[in-house]
């Protein structure tokens, strides 16, 4: 399949009701970031990446797509999706420039749209691809009741509402004050009962100080994990905190490349690993992280399913993945969108990885590139 066009799109889509916010960032719209390879033989494939819907960095994202990655795309073989990943991730040229971030985000969106092309030409889900299912169900948990911008009262509804609908598994946002925090997962936990799985999500912002005293005061509430409690990038804080406390830590979906997670794996400072295929290097990389965690006997919860429907297909064919994350906002801009029935992820059926553009999305959401 010789590659013979590689396009940069950009969609900016609304997020739940007029805004949300965590402990870190608001936004009005999720901003899609994709590329579509054409090839000789009429097949497309397509990928992409996520930011805030901020016009610069969207650009930036896929200004490097069409002017840097896709010159090394042109006349290749698109079956050959590890060596082309190989020979974008390792560029010589584009180490220079920066081995995440920008480059990083432009190869996450290749890399999908490979797969993507490689599971169609082959007539198949890209589950059946990765090797087949390898469990019945994959199980949601809704993060999208959970945002710090809700008050007290709507959260709680929410939380109700969510278990009302078939979900087993709920998670919040925290970061504001550890008093408010800590009443706000009370009431949720009195909510919906002992059975449901409650994981809180700090989005980075604590220092490790304010992080022990949440722990002290949340370990009655039986939290299921407590994702990005410190900032990112911070091995030997998380490893402290994962040595102070009995609530299981979570991180990943800031990690942008295996090695970065490798370290944490080493310093024994992570629970669950919750790789992103669009904001590592794509699938191919993820799926080095997913094996290093098997390898280490780790849980993986992929980030955000919804919003990347490769990580459904994922999900059912890797067997270190056991839940994944609801977020409703970009579902209904693909042909096979990703979706919750009685609180688990249906099993996807059309071939490829689920990421191709809606004509009625690619009208109403697309932005110009530059």
């Amino acid at each position: 399949m010789k590659i013979t066009r590689v396009e940069a799109f950009i969609l900016h889509v609304p997020v739940t009701g007029s805004h949300i916010a965590d402990s870190t960032h608001a936004i009005t719209h999720w901003g899609v970031v994709g590329a579509r390879i054409d090839t000789e033989e009429g097949v497309s494939g397509h990928g992409f990446t996520g930011t805030h819907a901020h016009l610069p960095s969207d650009q930036l994202i896929a200004r490097c797509i069409e002017t840097c990655h896709a010159l090394l795309l042109q006349g290749e073989d698109a079956g050959d999706v590890r060596r082309l990943w190989l020979k974008l991730a390792r560029n010589p040229a584009l180490q220079w420039i920066g081995r995440a971030g920008i480059t990083t985000l432009s190869l996450a969106a290749l890399d999908v749209a490979l797969w993507d092309l490689k599971a169609k030409a082959a007539g198949v889900p890209l589950w059946k691809l990765l090797g087949g299912q390898v469990r019945d169900k994959v199980r949601a948990y809704n993060t999208d009741i959970g945002w710090l911008s809700i008050d007290d009262e709507a959260l709680v509804a929410g939380a109700r509402r969510a278990v009302e609908q078939g979900f087993t598994g709920i998670k919040i946002k925290v970061g504001s004050t550890v008093e408010r925090d800590l009443r706000r997962l009370a009431a949720v936990r009195e909510a919906v009962g002992p059975e449901v799985t409650l994981a809180v999500d700090g989005n980075g912002k604590w220092d490790l100080a304010s992080c022990l005293r949440f722990c002290r005061g949340a370990e009655p509430f039986d939290v299921f994990w407590f994702e990005e409690p410190l900032w990112h990038d911070d091995v030997k804080g998380h490893a402290q905190l994962a040595r102070a406390t009995r609530i299981p830590v979570a991180l990943g979906e800031q990690l942008y490349t295996a090695d970065a997670f490798g370290e944490f794996f080493a310093q024994q400072a992570i629970h669950w690993v919750q790789p992103d295929s669009t904001r590592m290097g794509g699938l191919s990389e993820v799926l080095q992280v997913c094996e290093a965690a098997h390898a280490f006997r780790l849980p993986v919860a992929p980030h955000a399913g919804e919003m990347s429907q490769v990580h459904v297909h994922l999900s059912y064919a890797h067997p270190a993945c056991e839940v994944l994350e609801y977020i409703p906002w970009i579902k209904d801009c693909f042909t096979d969108p990703a979706e919750v029935v009685d609180g688990h992820f249906r099993l996807p059926a059309e071939p490829g990885a689920g990421t191709t553009p809606t004509p009625q999305a690619w009208a109403r959401y697309r932005q110009a590139t530059a």
